[in-house]
C-alpha cells in the first residue's frame, strides 16, 4: 500500500509523543515538522531525524496528503480550515475546536471540499479499550444501564513546561481531559442525547511549579471543577467528574454498568491497562487483553487509521463527526452549569467501528 505524506505544525510538548508513535505505522510518511518558533521545529526534526519546513512549505507540497494540527487548541480551528483550503486532509489534537460554533464550520468546510478531518483521542482505538467494547458488544453486562467517568487533580501547572493555555478559553479540565473520557464511552455506549452539568473556579490564579517557570503566577479564565452527567441514546446514564482542583482521590477512570454486570475500562489517556469484569453475584476478575495497541503510547493511530481509510475508501474512526459531537457534549456541560437547565444534544454520531473491522498496518484484532 502506497504511502501517506504526513506534514505536522506545532512542535510543542506532545509532538515528541507522535512522532515517536508514527515510527510505528509504516504507512505514515513524514514529509516535514513546521512551528511558527523555527527554533522549536528543528530541534524536533534534528530529534526524530525528518525535515524541517514552513507552513507554507507544507502546505504547498503536494506529496503531503494529511497535516497534523498539534497547535494549541485555541489555533486547532484555523490552521485546520488554512489546510482544507490548502486541499489537505487534517487530522487536529484534541479538541476539534474551543466551541462547537467553530467546530461545525470545520466541519462544513470539510464536506464541502470533500476532505476529512479529524481529531485526537485515539486511545480508545488501543487493545484495553477495544477489549472492553468487545465484552460490551457480546452482551456480557446486559442492558447498558450507567457509569462513572473520573479525572481528577491539582492542575498542570505542576509539570508541565508552559501551562498557561491550559486556564485560557479552549482549556480547563473538560476541554482538556474529557475528550479521552466522552470520546471513549462513545465508543462503547453510542451517542450522547442530553447533558446537565455544575461547573466552578476556586481560584482565579495559578502558581507554576515547573521549570522553567516556576514561581510565575497564571489567571484562570475557566471552570476548573466540572461535574455532571450524559444521557445516551441506548439510555444509559453516566456521571463525569472532570477537575483541576482536586488533592487526590479513589475513583478508577472509567466503569460501565450494565443489568448483568459491570465494567472496570482503562484509563481512557492510555491505549492500554487492565479490564475488570464482574459478573451479577460474582466478583471482579481481569479480563485477557488480546487485541493490538496495548503495550504502549500509539498516539498517532488515529492518523495511521486515516491514512489506511484513504487508501481503502472507508471511514475512518477518530472522524470529524465523532469529535464535533464529543466538543458540543463537553460545551454542553458549560452552557447547563450557566444556566441551569438540561441541555440537549443536536449533532449525532454513529459508534466508531471495532478495529478489528481492519487491518493497521499488518496488526488485526482477533
Amino acid at each position: 500500500m502506497d504511502k501517506v505524506g504526513i506534514g505536522i505544525i506545532g512542535c510543542g510538548n506532545i509532538s515528541g509523543a507522535y512522532l515517536t508513535a508514527m515510527a510505528s505505522f509504516p504507512i505514515l510518511d513524514i514529509r516535514g515538522v513546521a512551528d511558527l518558533n523555527r527554533e522549536l521545529a528543528e530541534a524536533k526534526a534534528a530529534e526524530f531525524n525528518v525535515p524541517v519546513k514552513t507552513v507554507e512549505e507544507l502546505f504547498a507540497d503536494p506529496k503531503v496528503e494529511i497535516i497534523v494540527n498539534l497547535t494549541i487548541p485555541k489555533a486547532h480551528v484555523a490552521v485546520a480550515l488554512q489546510a482544507l483550503e490548502a486541499g489537505k486532509h487534517t487530522y487536529s489534537e484534541k479538541p476539534l475546536g474551543i466551541n462547537f460554533a467553530e467546530g461545525k464550520k470545520l466541519a462544513e468546510a470539510a464536506k464541502a471540499r470533500n476532505l476529512r478531518i479529524g481529531a485526537a483521542p485515539d486511545t480508545f482505538l488501543g487493545g484495553g479499550h477495544q477489549t472492553a467494547r468487545a465484552l460490551i458488544d457480546h452482551g456480557v453486562i446486559g442492558q447498558p444501564v450507567g457509569g462513572s467517568a473520573t479525572f481528577m487533580c491539582p492542575g498542570h501547572e505542576r509539570w508541565h513546561p508552559n501551562p498557561a493555555f491550559y486556564y485560557e478559553v479552549g482549556g480547563g479540565p473538560m476541554l482538556d481531559m474529557g475528550p479521552y473520557y466522552i470520546t471513549d464511552l462513545v465508543n462503547l455506549l453510542g451517542p450522547v442525547s442530553q447533558v446537565a452539568g455544575f461547573a466552578t473556579t476556586p481560584r482565579a490564579e495559578r502558581l507554576i511549579a515547573s521549570e522553567p517557570r516556576n514561581g510565575e503566577r497564571i489567571p484562570v479564565h475557566v471552570p476548573t471543577h466540572v461535574t455532571g452527567m450524559m444521557a445516551f441514546a441506548n439510555g444509559a446514564v453516566v456521571q463525569i467528574a472532570m477537575s483541576f482542583d482536586v488533592a487526590g482521590h479513589k475513583h478508577v477512570p472509567l466503569e460501565v454498568y450494565g443489568t448483568e454486570g459491570t465494567l472496570i475500562v482503562p484509563d481512557p489517556n492510555r491505549f492500554g491497562g487492565p479490564v475488570e469484569y464482574l459478573k451479577k453475584g460474582g466478583s471482579f476478575e481481569d479480563q485477557p487483553v488480546t487485541a493490538p495497541y496495548a503495550d504502549g503510547n500509539y498516539r498517532s493511530l488515529g492518523v495511521a487509521d486515516m491514512a489506511h481509510a484513504i487508501r481503502s475508501n472507508r471511514p475512518h474512526r477518530a472522524n470529524g463527526d465523532l469529535a464535533l459531537h464529543v466538543l458540543e457534549v463537553m460545551e454542553a456541560f458549560h452552557t447547563a452549569a450557566a444556566t441551569g437547565r438540561t441541555v440537549a444534544i443536536t449533532t449525532a454520531t454513529e459508534r466508531p467501528a471495532p478495529l478489528s473491522d481492519s487491518i493497521v498496518d499488518g496488526r488485526l484484532a482477533k
